[in-house]
C-alpha cells in the first residue's frame, strides 16, 4: 500500500510541476497569471467557501481545520474548462483540463498536519494585435505558472476552538513572447521574456464553533497571509526570425514581487451532518503588487475583494437502506474584484457553482462532482469577456493510522 501510494504521489507531483496549461485567458498576460483556486472541490462546489470543516476531510485554505481531522485523508482533485471569450466584434472558444491539488492529512489526538501540492497562478495566452494604419501586427503568447508546496499544521486548543499555521514555498516560471511583424519586412522581431520565481510564505489560521441549541450550530473561522517577497530572475532575449537571425541578451536585473497580505472572515450556522449555510468575506491590498519588469502600459492594481455564500444539504447521513439519502448537495455563489483595472475598466469576476459528494467505499470515503459557471472581463474600452465552464471531481479517501495492536 505504502509503495503504491509513493508512486501514485510521485506521478501526480510531477503532472501538477510539469507544464501544464491551467488556463487560456488573455487577463493571465497580467502580473504573475491568474490566480488559481487554492481548495478543494467540496469547498468550490459552495462558492469557495472555506468555512465549514469536518473530522473527514481537507480544508485547504485554513490550517487549522487540521485540528479537528479524525481519519487520515488523501484527497486529490482535478477539473476541465470550456471558456468562452468575446469583444465586441468576435469569439472565440477554448479548453483545458488540469490536475489542481493533492494533498494528505495525519491526525494525532488534538494535534493534525497535512503537506501537499496546488498550483498558485496559472498564465495561458495566444493573442493578436493588428495596425492596420501602420502596417503592424503583433501576436502576443505566454505560458506557465507558480505552483505551491505547503506543510500545514492545525491545534483544537479548546473543544471549540483551533488554529492553524501554514508554511508554503512557491516556485515556478513564467515565459512571454511577443512577434511583431512590419508590412514590408521579411523578418519579424522576437522579444522573449522570462521569469524564474521562488519563495516561502506563511498563512494563520482559526476555526471556532459552538452549539447554540440542542440542534443548531454555530461556525466562524479566520485566515490571514502576511505580505511576503518572491523572487524573480529574469531574463529578456531579443531576435529575428532569419535564417541565421541575430541574438541578442538584453541583460535584466534580479527583482523582488510583493505579494500583499490578505485576510478572510466567515461564520455561519447549520444543524451538524444534516445542513449548512454560510457566508465569507476576503480582502487584500492589491495595489501593493509590484509587477514584473516586463510590465505593460494601461494595467493597474487596486484593492481586492471577494464575497462568498455558499451551504450543503445531506437528506439523512446515516441511512442504512437509501443510498441517495447520504448524498451531500452543495451549492454556492461568488463575486469578486480581481484588483486588476485595464484601460480604466475594473476586472470583475463572478461565479455560481453546484456539486454533489458521493459516498464511494469504507470509512466515510467519497467522490464528489461539482460544476460552475461564471463570468470574468468585459467588453467596454476594447477589453475582452469571458464566459467559462468548470467540471470538477475529486476523491476524498480515509484511513485510520497509528492503531495499537491488541493481537498479533
Amino acid at each position: 500500500m505504502t509503495k503504491r501510494l509513493i508512486l501514485i504521489v510521485t506521478i501526480l507531483f510531477t503532472v501538477i510541476t510539469t507544464a501544464q496549461e491551467g488556463t487560456s485567458s488573455p487577463y493571465s498576460f497580467y502580473g504573475i497569471g491568474l490566480n488559481a483556486f487554492k481548495g478543494t472541490v467540496e469547498n468550490r462546489s459552495m462558492g469557495g467557501l472555506s468555512i465549514y470543516s469536518d473530522s473527514i476531510h481537507l480544508n485547504l485554505q485554513n490550517p487549522a481545520a487540521y485540528g479537528g481531522l479524525r481519519l487520515t485523508t488523501y484527497t486529490v482533485g482535478g477539473s476541465h474548462s470550456e471558456i468562452t471569450s468575446k469583444n465586441s466584434t468576435a469569439e472565440t472558444n477554448s479548453t483545458t483540463t488540469t490536475l489542481d491539488y493533492l494533498a494528505i492529512g495525519i491526525p494525532a489526538g488534538k494535534f493534525g498536519f497535512g503537506f501537499g501540492l496546488v498550483p498558485y497562478s496559472s498564465v495561458g495566452y495566444n493573442l493578436i494585435s493588428r495596425d492596420e494604419g501602420n502596417g503592424l501586427a503583433t501576436s502576443f503568447s505566454g505560458s506557465g505558472g507558480l505552483n505551491r508546496v505547503f506543510l500545514s499544521a492545525g491545534y483544537e486548543i479548546l473543544d471549540n476552538l483551533s488554529i492553524g499555521v501554514d508554511a508554503n514555498y512557491n516556485f515556478g516560471n513564467i515565459e512571454n513572447e511577443n512577434i511583431l511583424v512590419r508590412d514590408g519586412v521579411q523578418y519579424a522581431t522576437v522579444e522573449l521574456n522570462r521569469s524564474e520565481i521562488n519563495g516561502f510564505a506563511f498563512n494563520l489560521g482559526l476555526n471556532y464553533e459552538q452549539m447554540l441549541t440542542e440542534k443548531l450550530e454555530f461556525r466562524a473561522s479566520a485566515t490571514y497571509t502576511p505580505e511576503r517577497d518572491l523572487t524573480s530572475r529574469n531574463v529578456r532575449t531579443l531576435y529575428t526570425t532569419a535564417v541565421r537571425p541575430d541574438i541578442i541578451d538584453v541583460p535584466l536585473e534580479d527583482t523582488e514581487l510583493t505579494l500583499p497580505s490578505q485576510y478572510s472572515v466567515g461564520a455561519g450556522i447549520g444543524r451538524p451532518r444534516k445542513w449548512f449555510l454560510g457566508a465569507e468575506y476576503s480582502n487584500s491590498e492589491a495595489n501593493r503588487f509590484n509587477n514584473r519588469s516586463f510590465s505593460r502600459e494601461g494595467a493597474v492594481y487596486e484593492s481586492y475583494s471577494k464575497y462568498r455564500v455558499g451551504g450543503f444539504f445531506i437528506p439523512n447521513y446515516n441511512s442504512l437502506t437509501s443510498y441517495f439519502s447520504r448524498i451531500v448537495f452543495r451549492g454556492g455563489f461568488r463575486m469578486e474584484e480581481t484588483g486588476l483595472n485595464l484601460q480604466g475598466e475594473s476586472i470583475d469576476e463572478f461565479g455560481i457553482s453546484f456539486g454533489i459528494g458521493l459516498p464511494a467505499g469504507r470509512l466515510f470515503t467519497n467522490a464528489n462532482l461539482g460544476v460552475e459557471y461564471g463570468q470574468r472581463g468585459t467588453t467596454n474600452a476594447g477589453l475582452i469577456q469571458e464566459d467559462f465552464f468548470n467540471v470538477m471531481i475529486s476523491l476524498s479517501l480515509n484511513d485510520k493510522w497509528f492503531i495499537k495492536r491488541k493481537f498479533d
